[in-house]
């Protein structure tokens, strides 16, 4: 069984389907808790580390033999205690930013919130140093997108999602930071390639939760495992 942490409801159809397309007779838990990143958002994603943790026990717990964590804002957090959770603990955004780093250089960031930003900077020079790759990141905070998200309105959501695509310019590949954006690149006209997390993401907790051991925590995931 593989659990993921979500902090939006929005995220458990999104990976079901993709579990069922992909993964078939995988076991998902969904734990579902919008409150981790308004939190996150307002101190800093290190004051939800206890409640994190206390996810991944109650996962754990419940027989989960991996946890991915699907926000971007927090992921950072899951993997840094993952050492006491006694099974792999992965953010969904890793391997992609894997992908980043191969497609190219040139990586521009496109985020709806800008709490994303500065950890998926992070994450991809991170995997850039591990593949021994130069890279420059550029980010963009896609104005009013988020609005829309708390709002519900998902198609208006994405639209401007991938608007903002749309105009990317000096970029060799362009990252989506947070899963939820992910529909958007069904619409976009970008001529570069656009990565987004769910599916790669959902591939490597799918093998984590297969393997199940230590050796396969977070940072030591990637792309094409």
């Amino acid at each position: 069984m593989l659990a993921l942490l979500h902090t939006s409801p929005v995220h458990v159809p999104v990976f079901d389907a993709l579990r069922d397309h992909a993964h078939p007779g995988l076991e998902l838990r969904h734990h579902v808790d919008a409150g981790l990143l308004d939190r996150a958002r307002r101190d800093g994603p290190e004051a939800v580390t206890d409640a994190v943790v206390a996810v991944l026990r109650q996962a754990v717990a419940e027989g989960s033999r991996a946890v991915l964590c699907t926000c971007s804002t927090i992921g950072g957090v899951a993997e840094a205690a993952a050492a006491g959770a006694g099974v792999p603990v992965l953010r969904v955004d890793r391997p992609m930013a894997a992908d980043a780093v191969a497609a190219g250089p040139r990586v521009l960031v496109l985020a709806a919130l800008e709490s994303t930003l500065a950890p998926t900077v992070a994450l991809i020079e991170e995997e850039a140093r591990r593949a021994g790759r130069p890279v420059e990141v550029r980010t963009r905070l896609v104005d009013g997108a988020w609005r829309r998200f708390e709002a519900g309105d998902t198609d208006g959501y994405l639209r401007r999602v991938a608007e903002a695509a749309d105009v990317v310019t000096g970029a060799d590949v362009i990252v989506l930071a947070q899963a939820s954006m992910a529909p958007a690149r069904e619409s976009t006209k970008a001529r570069v390639p656009v990565l987004a997390s769910p599916a790669p993401g959902l591939a490597a907790g799918a093998s984590a939760a297969r393997l199940g051991h230590l050796g396969h925590l977070g940072p030591e995931v990637h792309a094409g495992e």
